[in-house]
C-alpha cells in the first residue's frame, strides 16, 4: 500500500506512465496480502488471483476499483482464503470488484452475460498458479470468438445506448471521459471487437492509442484534482486540470481532447459500419452521380475517376453520401484525401449546388462532414474552417466546440427550408454566423469581412452575399431585442426594421435565430423567448409591409380582466401556470417587493410588465420559470405577497436565511465581468432604458429594483435573462415626473445605488 502512495504522491508522473506505475504497485501490494494470505490458509488445489477489467489492461487511474478474480480448481476452504484477501483491501479504504469461481463457473457466466464475457478478455496473473490463470484467459477469449456472431452485435448496440446517453467527448462542453462517443469505453468495446475477429488497421490502432494517451491524462489528472473517482470533467475543473496534464491553458487542454475523442469516434464509427454492414444482405450497386456509387451501403469513387482532374468530385461524394445517409468508404476518402485539389477561385459552376445540396441534408450532413474533416478535406473546400477546429467555446452557455456548433446550426437551419424564400441563403448564413470565432477581433465584424470574400468564391452574386453578410452582422439580433426590450415600443420595431431592411432578411434571421439557439445549449432556446421572436417578427414584418407604426404597437396587458381588477380599487391578485399579475396602490417599491417574495419562494422572473391608472392603482405581470418538478403552488406566495405589500413580511432578513442554504451554480471557466449599468436614451419613445449586468446571484431583482425605488424610478417594464453564470436584466423606466431619466447626477445616483446593491 505504501507503494501505491508513493505513486501516487509523484507529481513528476502522469498520464499512462502513471496508470501503468501504479498498476506495478498495486501489483505488489496485493502479492504480500496474497503470500500473508496463503500462510494463513492452505489451499490443496490450483489457485490463482487474476485482474480484470481496467486493471487487468493496466489502466489504473488514481480512484479507480479494483477488478479481481480469486479462480480455483474446487477447493472446498476457497471462501476463507478470499476472505484474507479481500479484508486487508477492504480496510486500506480501496474500492473493490471481486468474485471467486473455477474456470468453468467463469466461462458459463460469460456465456451469459456480456460484462462478463469481456472481463475475461483481460485477464492477467497476479499470483498464484500461472498455469490455471492461461487456463481462464484461453477458456475466455475461446468463449468470446465463437460467440462473436451473437455478441458484436449486443456490444454495438450497448456502444450506441451509451453514446446516445453521455453525448460526445469532443464535442461537448463537460464530456464523459470514460464513457461519452469518443471515450476511453469506446476505445475498450474496440479491442473486444478486435478479439472477436474484427479487423482494426495498424493506423487506427496508432490512432486509438494516441487517443487512449490523452484520455487517460486527463483522467488522471481529473481524479487527482477532484480528489475521487469522477470521469465528467466540470468546467470549474478545467484550468486545474490543465495545469496538472502541462497544457499551456484550459483551451489548450480543451482543444487536445476535442481531437483525441474525433479520433477515437471516427475510427468506432468505422469498425462498427463494418460490423453492421455484415450483417445486411448484398445490395446492388447505384450510381449515384458521375463516377460516384452506391455499393453495399457505403459511397465509392469509381476506379476510373481521378479526383485530381475536378474538384467538384469531393462535393458530389459528400452531398451523394449525406441524401442517402451513408458512409463514405475509407479508400474513397483517402483517394480524396491524397488527389483532391483545394476548390478553385471562384468555383466551377454548379459546385455551390451540391455544397448547399449537402448542407440541406440537415443533420444527416454532419457525419459527412465529420468525416471529410478526419480526412482534411474540408478545409479544402473552406480553407477559412481551420482556425475554428476542434475551438473550444468555455462557458456555461455553449454545449459545443465552435466548428460543431456552426455545423449543428446549419443542421437545424435546414429544417426551415419549406418556411423561407430563400432556403440556400439561410443555411449558408448558418454554416458562416459564427466563423470569425477562430480569428483576432470582435468575431461579428471579422465574419462579415470574411464573408464578404468567401461570397463571390463560392459563385454567390454580390445581393445574395450581402444578405449572407446581414444574417452574420445582425445574427443575434432578434434574441437580443426580443428579449431585452419592450416589443410594443416603436423605437424597438422601427430599429429591427431599419436594420433588417427586407422581408426576406427578416425571416432568414428568424430561422437563423431559432437554429443557432437551439445549437448553443438548452439555456439558449425556449417557449418564453421563442414566443417573444415571434411576436418581434410579426411586428417589424407589418412595418416592413407598409403598415403604420400603430398598428404593430399593440400590447396585451392590461387586459379588460385587469382592468377590471384596478376599478376594484383594493390588493388583488390573479395567477395561471406561469404568471401572477398584481394590483395594488400605485406606491414606489411594489416591483421590488414582489420580485423578493418571488424569490423566497424559489421562482425565477423571464419579465414583467407593469401599468397605472389616475385613480392612482397599479397593475403588474410577472411571468415565471416553471419548475422542473411540477406546477407552482400559488396559495403559499399569495399569502406572502399579501404581507408583503402590507409591509408586514421582513424581505431582506428572509432572502438573507434563504441566501445561507441557496444552492449555488456551479461557476463556470474565468473571471466573471462586473456588475456594469448602460443607459440607452434612443431604445424607447417614452422611456429610459438601463441594461444591468452582473454575475448571478440570489435575490437579485429583488435588490436592483429596490435600489431604483429609492432613487425615485418607476418601473414600466422589465425583461431578465440568465446567460450562463451572467444576469441581464432590461429596465424601462421614468423619473417620479414621468419623463425619461436625463439629468446626469440623477443617473450618476441611479447608477451608484444599483452597484451599491449587488456589492457581495
Amino acid at each position: 500500500m505504501e507503494g501505491r502512495q508513493q505513486v501516487l504522491a509523484d507529481t513528476k508522473l502522469r498520464g499512462v506512465k502513471l496508470t501503468h506505475a501504479l498498476c506495478q504497485a498495486t501489483d505488489d501490494w496485493l502479492r504480500t496480502i496474497w503470500v500473508d494470505a496463503c500462510e494463513s490458509v492452505k489451499v490443496s488445489k490450483r489457485v490463482a488471483l487474476v485482474a480484470v477489467g481496467g486493471y487487468g489492461r493496466g489502466e489504473l487511474a488514481p480512484f479507480s476499483d479494483l477488478d479481481l478474480m480469486l479462480v480455483h480448481d474446487g477447493a472446498k476452504n476457497i471462501d476463507d482464503l478470499a476472505s484474507k484477501i479481500w479484508y486487508p483491501i477492504w480496510d486500506s479504504g480501496t474500492k473493490l470488484g471481486h468474485s471467486v469461481c473455477t474456470v468453468k463457473q467463469a466461462v458459463e457466466l460469460a456465456k451469459s452475460e456480456l460484462d462478463a464475457a469481456t472481463a475475461l478478455l483481460s485477464v492477467r496473473l497476479l499470483a498464484g498458479d500461472e498455469s490455471l490463470a492461461q487456463e481462464l484467459s484461453a477458456e475466455g477469449i475461446k468463449t468470446w470468438k465463437a460467440s462473436a456472431s451473437l455478441r458484436l452485435p449486443q456490444l454495438m448496440q450497448r456502444v450506441r445506448d451509451r453514446q446516445h446517453e453521455n453525448g460526445e467527448v469532443a464535442f461537448l462542453l463537460e464530456p464523459n471521459l470514460k464513457e461519452g462517443y469518443g471515450g476511453l469505453r469506446d476505445i475498450h468495446a474496440l479491442i473486444w471487437a478486435e478479439a472477436g475477429g474484427v479487423e482494426i488497421t495498424r493506423s487506427d490502432r496508432d490512432a486509438l492509442n494516441a487517443g487512449r494517451d490523452v484520455l487517460m491524462a486527463v483522467r488522471v489528472a481529473l481524479h487527482r484534482h477532484v480528489g475521487r473517482a469522477v470521469e465528467v470533467m466540470h468546467l470549474e475543473d478545467q484550468d486545474s486540470v490543465a495545469t496538472l496534464c502541462g497544457y499551456r491553458n484550459a483551451d489548450a487542454l480543451v482543444a487536445a481532447l476535442s481531437n483525441a475523442g474525433r479520433s477515437v469516434a471516427w475510427v468506432g464509427d468505422e469498425v462498427w459500419a463494418r460490423v453492421a454492414a455484415a450483417r445486411t444482405k448484398p445490395a446492388k450497386d447505384q450510381h449515384l452521380a458521375p463516377g460516384v456509387i452506391l455499393h453495399q451501403g457505403e459511397v465509392h469513387l469509381d476506379e476510373t475517376v481521378d479526383p485530381s482532374t475536378d474538384p467538384t468530385l469531393l462535393l458530389r461524394v459528400a452531398a451523394s453520401a449525406a441524401r442517402h445517409k451513408a458512409r463514405i468508404d475509407r479508400p474513397t476518402l483517402d483517394r480524396l484525401a491524397q488527389s483532391c485539389p483545394t476548390m478553385p477561385s471562384p468555383w466551377p459552376v454548379g459546385a455551390i449546388d451540391d455544397f448547399v445540396g449537402l448542407l440541406l441534408t440537415a443533420h444527416d450532413a454532419i457525419p459527412v462532414l465529420e468525416a471529410l474533416d478526419q480526412r482534411g478535406l474540408w478545409v479544402k473546400v473552406l480553407p477559412e474552417w481551420a482556425p475554428n477546429r476542434s475551438r473550444p467555446q468555455r462557458n456555461a452557455y455553449h454545449r459545443f466546440t465552435v466548428d460543431r456548433h456552426l455545423w449543428e446550426a446549419t443542421a437545424n437551419a435546414a429544417t426551415w427550408a419549406d418556411r423561407v424564400a430563400r432556403p440556400d441563403l439561410l443555411v449558408l448564413g448558418a454554416l458562416f454566423h459564427d466563423i470569425g470565432k477562430g480569428y483576432p477581433g470582435d468575431h461579428t465584424e471579422v465574419g462579415v469581412t470574411m464573408v464578404e470574400r468567401i461570397g463571390p468564391r463560392l459563385g454567390l452574386n454580390a445581393e445574395d452575399t450581402q444578405v449572407i453578410c446581414n444574417m452574420v452582422k445582425n445574427h443575434l439580433l432578434l434574441p437580443d431585442v426580443a428579449t431585452r426590450r419592450d416589443l410594443a415600443d416603436s423605437a424597438t420595431i422601427m430599429m429591427v426594421a431599419d436594420e433588417v431592411k427586407t422581408p426576406l432578411v427578416l425571416d432568414l434571421l428568424h430561422g437563423l435565430t431559432e437554429a443557432d439557439s437551439l445549437a448553443t445549449g438548452t439555456a439558449a432556446w425556449g417557449t418564453w423567448k421563442a414566443e417573444l421572436v415571434n411576436d418581434l417578427v410579426r411586428r417589424v414584418h407589418l412595418v416592413l409591409g407598409g403598415a403604420e407604426i400603430e398598428e404593430a404597437q399593440w400590447r396585451l396587458f392590461p387586459d379588460a380582466e385587469v382592468l377590471e381588477m384596478m376599478a376594484g380599487g383594493v390588493v388583488t391578485f390573479g395567477v395561471a401556470d406561469d404568471s401572477v399579475t398584481v394590483v395594488s396602490p400605485d406606491r414606489p417599491g411594489t416591483f421590488s417587493r414582489v420580485a423578493g417574495v418571488l424569490a423566497l419562494h424559489g421562482l425565477g422572473v423571464l419579465g414583467a410588465q407593469a401599468h397605472s391608472d389616475e385613480q392612482g392603482m397599479a397593475a403588474s405581470q410577472f411571468r415565471v420559470i416553471v419548475p422542473s418538478f411540477g406546477p407552482i403552488e400559488w396559495a403559499p406566495i399569495i399569502q406572502n405577497l399579501t404581507r408583503a405589500l402590507h409591509g408586514e413580511l421582513a424581505i431582506e432578513a428572509r432572502l438573507s436565511e434563504r441566501a445561507k442554504t441557496y444552492r449555488r451554480k456551479r461557476r463556470s471557466a474565468g473571471e466573471l465581468a462586473p456588475p456594469r449599468v448602460t443607459f440607452f436614451d434612443e431604445a424607447s419613445s417614452n422611456a429610459t432604458v438601463i441594461e444591468v449586468r452582473a454575475p448571478d446571484q440570489h435575490g437579485i431583482l429583488h435588490r436592483v429594483t429596490k435600489a431604483m425605488a429609492e432613487v425615485g424610478l418607476d418601473i414600466r417594464h422589465a425583461t431578465v435573462q440568465t446567460i450562463g453564470d451572467e444576469v441581464v436584466d432590461s429596465f424601462y423606466v421614468r423619473t417620479a415626473r414621468g419623463e425619461k431619466l436625463t439629468d446626469k447626477f440623477h443617473r450618476q445616483e441611479v447608477e451608484r445605488a444599483i452597484l451599491f446593491s449587488l456589492a457581495p
